[in-house]
């Protein structure tokens, strides 16, 4: 086996590497919602995501789509559930939200998502919650609450949310359902699931942008909002997707869900760098506490 192949095996082995990549990725989509206002409408950016993405997967993948064709109509409810909930409807209201929050807080709020996730596998497979592991998602909740407040504890009192934030919540819920939907993903290959979860995501959004045409607020691409286009078709919507499957098939939803608290560290960072916003202190005190959350849960479902 030559190096050149091994590095790749090795990558697609190893979950928590796919899963930093993955929430470095999603932490990248936040500060595009933010890049792409007034480059292109929120409806626009999640359809035409979702079309490129289908116009080169199919075509790639026709022979194996062909063939799992009929394990694939048999969970088609499944199929279509996951795909409309995790990739159409998330993504267009993060887009949406982009229009009345920051990016930051786009970032904090899917720190919520590993809550929903835990929750949402306990009703759905009855996972058990180990102390530790709720210990684990305690402290990278603290994590995201100092980030939100910005070191300041005494803000949270009077926070308040913006639509936009709202929009995002409930996005992030849906995200969680999810996550905890393809756990119980038909069996076959994570690319071609992928790929039919694309093909119902780009014809669920296709009503989205006729209802933005419809009601004048589309705004088509312009140069910026093409570059920003893709980024989100390569990072967001096919490698973090696949990263994020594999993962989830390597140590389950619950363990997978608790890295989405890297997001409100990644997004703030990279707001940084693109969006010149300022880099403070609690920054690192968010970055210690969602790690050493992290840390505090995979150690103990390891050992279990």
């Amino acid at each position: 086996m030559s190096p050149a192949t091994t590095l790749p095996q090795r990558v697609w082995g190893n979950a928590y590497l796919l899963l930093i990549l993955t929430t470095l990725m999603w932490g990248g989509n936040a500060v595009a919602s933010r890049l792409a206002v007034g480059q292109i409408s929120p409806m626009a950016l999640t359809s035409l995501r979702w079309v490129f993405v289908c116009a080169i997967l199919p075509l790639m993948l026709r022979r194996e789509l062909k063939h799992y064709a009929p394990v694939l109509l048999a969970h088609r409810w499944r199929i279509i559930t996951l795909g409309a909930l995790g990739f159409t409807v998330f993504n267009a209201l993060m887009y949406l939200a982009a229009y009345s929050t920051t990016a930051i807080n786009i970032g904090i709020l899917q720190g919520s998502i590993p809550v929903y996730v835990l929750i949402g596998a306990f009703i759905a497979y009855r996972t058990p919650i180990g102390w530790m592991q709720a210990i684990g998602v305690a402290v990278t909740m603290l994590g995201v609450l100092v980030t939100a407040s910005r070191g300041d504890f005494a803000t949270l009192a009077n926070f308040s949310f913006v639509p936009g934030d709202v929009w995002m919540i409930i996005g992030c819920v849906f995200y969680a359902g999810y996550t905890v939907g393809i756990r119980a993903r038909p069996a076959v290959p994570g690319l071609v699931f992928f790929t039919a979860m694309a093909i119902v995501a780009g014809i669920v959004s296709l009503p989205l942008l006729g209802l933005e045409i419809w009601n004048g607020s589309i705004i088509w691409p312009t140069l910026e909002g093409w570059a920003i286009l893709a980024f989100v078709v390569i990072g967001p919507s096919l490698l973090s997707q696949l990263f994020f499957l594999r993962a989830v098939e390597l140590i389950g939803p619950g363990r997978a869900g608790v890295f989405v608290n890297l997001v409100p560290v990644f997004a703030p960072m990279l707001a940084v760098l693109i969006l010149g916003e300022h880099l403070a202190l609690y920054h690192g005190l968010a970055l210690a506490l969602v790690l050493g959350g992290i840390w505090i849960a995979e150690h103990r479902a390891a050992r279990a």
